[in-house]
């Protein structure tokens, strides 16, 4: 048996291990490890396992991981969220769904305190849904659009998507944090759009409910949601201001998400020992998945399958455009059914060295990836977001009204995509700037 024979039933074998449910990270040490036994023998395999995982674990931008993740379950669980959302609810109220927009620019904000998009769409979910409900807002439209919106968590720094990218492809995570930037905006002016254009096609969908605010009013609002944009601004700006690097950054804002909760009298001992516990669990699954896939890096480097498929690629005279959509299809069908730190890290290994021969830069690609991802956690059969958002509203709105109401949203996405292909200064406009 050759190697490439090896390492394509390595890859066979590590699709059926998680089709049959086994934790994405098990899976992929345990193929890695069977399948450098053929190539190289056992004692080399043991050696690979003893040190790949200390090797990987000890790079330095990886601790910023746990400091981000801790930031957002503070932020989470002290329940935070409401002021931004008050915020916007009066700001916007008189424009045609000013509540549905308003949702959008709430999970916009808290996206940049807590980098994850099922944080976003569990947090905004308590908040903004049983709002639009009372104000009569169609169902369809009051959960898709914060499932959907919790996607930007994945975009708007600091994103733990776009971290592990950065470790993983070796680029600079600052890079891609401001490319993100560019990625999250488009995405929720999209988002806008399409509540919008839903409303004015069919003003049932969305009642108008303005209420006659005074500037008195607004400006108290803006009050309420100043300590997270303080947050906010005290984390990104330190970190694109060189005052810090990514780590420090981290540790900055679990620090000042500490603070604010207990300004406003949340922090809690169950509050802080919830976000300690779920901060834990989170970074330990996520780290045994980053260290599978670099195991399944070597693995598939020593069998000569990543060569394979790159040969094959350059034989059918890809363009680039053509490899994007390719990588695309096939992103958007993991999505379906893997969540997505666990899609990406599998994948790595396979497309960084494709992207890197057809000359697409590395800050454009981790960010379209990051996207292409998100669309994957409203996209069925699985949707993570549209389950996370049924299961915080309770039985107010069932799951299949949820994933009708992401319909129109993952359309927009789909546009979005082509988009960012086309015109790539989306992302890297700001990066080009500093």
């Amino acid at each position: 048996m050759t190697d490439a024979m090896i390492g394509s039933l390595g890859i066979l074998a590590l699709l059926v291990l998680i089709a049959a449910n086994m934790h994405i990270g098990i899976a992929l040490i345990l193929v890695s490890y069977v399948g450098l036994i053929a190539l190289v023998g056992s004692h080399a395999a043991w050696g690979m396992l003893e040190v790949v995982p200390y090797t990987f674990i000890s790079n330095w931008t990886l601790s910023s991981v746990p400091m981000f993740v801790f930031m957002g379950y503070i932020c989470f669980s002290a329940d935070l969220t409401r002021g931004l959302f008050d915020a916007a609810r009066l700001w916007l109220a008189r424009l045609p769904g000013g509540l549905a927009i308003a949702s959008v620019f709430g999970c916009s904000g808290f996206a940049a305190v807590t980098g994850s998009s099922v944080a976003c769409a569990a947090a905004m979910g308590k908040v903004a849904v049983p709002e639009m409900l009372r104000n009569g807002y169609d169902a369809r439209l009051a959960s898709g659009t914060v499932a959907a919106a919790g996607t930007i968590g994945a975009l708007i720094p600091p994103s733990i998507l776009l971290i592990v990218f950065g470790v993983i492809a070796q680029v600079s995570i600052n890079d891609l944090f401001l490319g993100g930037i560019g990625a999250g905006i488009a995405t929720a002016v999209t988002y806008v759009a399409v509540i919008l254009i839903r409303v004015k096609l069919n003003p049932a969908l969305a009642p108008n409910v303005a209420e006659h605010v005074t500037w008195t009013q607004n400006f108290k609002a803006l009050k309420g949601a100043l300590p997270v944009i303080l947050l906010i601004v005290g984390v990104l700006g330190g970190l694109f201001g060189g005052l810090f690097t990514a780590t420090q950054a981290g540790a900055v804002g679990a620090l000042l998400s500490m603070g604010v909760a207990a300004v406003h009298g949340r922090l809690t001992l169950p509050v802080l020992r919830r976000s300690v516990v779920d901060t834990l669990t989170t970074c330990g699954s996520l780290f045994i998945v980053t260290i599978g896939a670099s195991m399944l890096t070597r693995f598939l480097t020593l069998s000569g399958v990543g060569y394979m498929i790159s040969d094959a690629v350059d034989w059918l005279g890809a363009s680039p455009a053509l490899l994007l959509i390719v990588i695309a299809l096939v992103y958007l069908m993991l999505g379906m059914f893997l969540e997505p730190i666990g899609a990406m890290l599998i994948t790595l290994p396979i497309f960084l060295p494709l992207v890197a021969n057809a000359g697409i830069e590395a800050i454009w690609f981790g960010v379209f990836v990051a996207k292409l991802l998100e669309v994957g956690m409203i996209t069925p059969p699985i949707g993570m977001n549209v389950f996370v958002l049924s299961s915080t509203v309770g039985k107010s709105v069932p799951t299949d009204i949820v994933f009708r109401g992401v319909f129109w949203f993952f359309m927009a996405d789909i546009i979005l995509l082509g988009l960012l292909i086309w015109f790539p200064s989306i992302v890297t406009f700001i990066p080009s700037l500093m």
